[in-house]
């Protein structure tokens, strides 16, 4: 005599419901990472304009974008952004070598800076010369 098992039947409702939970917690996972992608990179400055470091005017404009922050600063003086994280900001430049720097700080307290130099020779002393 032979015995005979009997696989139990899987219905193709519950293979379904499977596979649309995995791929339901696939998505929400991938959206996950996709938004903590700004976590992840922290703050950013990046700088619009490449400026040259030699000027024969006092006062340059600093214009540019900040991702991720919370506060941002221009040589440890606070500067705003508009929506979307851009800022243009004036800076007098100092007789002979200026550094700009520029510091954002995101809301886990990570900080970035950014340094420019700058040569402030007035146009009366490049005449002389």
């Amino acid at each position: 005599m032979s015995t005979f098992v009997r696989q139990p039947k899987v219905e193709l409702r519950t293979i379904l419901g499977a596979i649309s939970t995995i791929v339901i917690l696939g998505l929400i996972l991938a959206y996950i990472v996709f938004q903590a992608r700004f976590l992840i990179a922290g703050p950013q400055i990046v700088i619009s304009d490449n400026l040259a470091i030699q000027h024969n005017e006092r006062t340059i404009h600093l214009e540019g974008t900040a991702y991720n922050i919370t506060h941002l600063w221009l040589n440890d003086r606070q500067i705003y952004t508009d929506e979307s994280g851009h800022f243009s900001e004036a800076l007098v430049l100092e007789n002979g070598y200026t550094i700009a720097t520029l510091r954002a700080k995101d809301r886990y307290g990570r900080e970035t800076r950014v340094e420019r130099p700058f040569v402030y020779t007035p146009a009366s002393i490049n005449k002389n010369n």
